[in-house]
């Protein structure tokens, strides 16, 4: 069994380009609009409702969407 199965995310940090992944969310869910995807730092749970609700999905599946579609941003040397 994956062990990584199991971890269920418990929440969202942004960690690259927050206007580079909205932009990817809405070219993938039309439904979005610029109002569910206004992101306000320290708010990060009411991102992820407000798009869980939109997308009616749960609140760790939209984490993990959003997760997996961030782009980070390099380390500067």
């Amino acid at each position: 069994m994956d062990a990584h199965q199991n971890k269920s995310p418990e929440s969202f940090k942004v960690t690259g380009s927050w206007s580079m992944l909205s932009k990817k969310l809405k070219s993938k869910f039309a439904q979005l609009t610029e109002s569910d995807l206004k992101f306000e730092f320290g708010k990060e749970d009411d991102l992820v409702a407000r798009i869980a609700k939109r997308l009616n999905k749960g609140s760790d599946e939209v984490i993990l969407l959003l997760n997996t579609a961030q782009v980070p941003i390099p380390n500067a040397l």
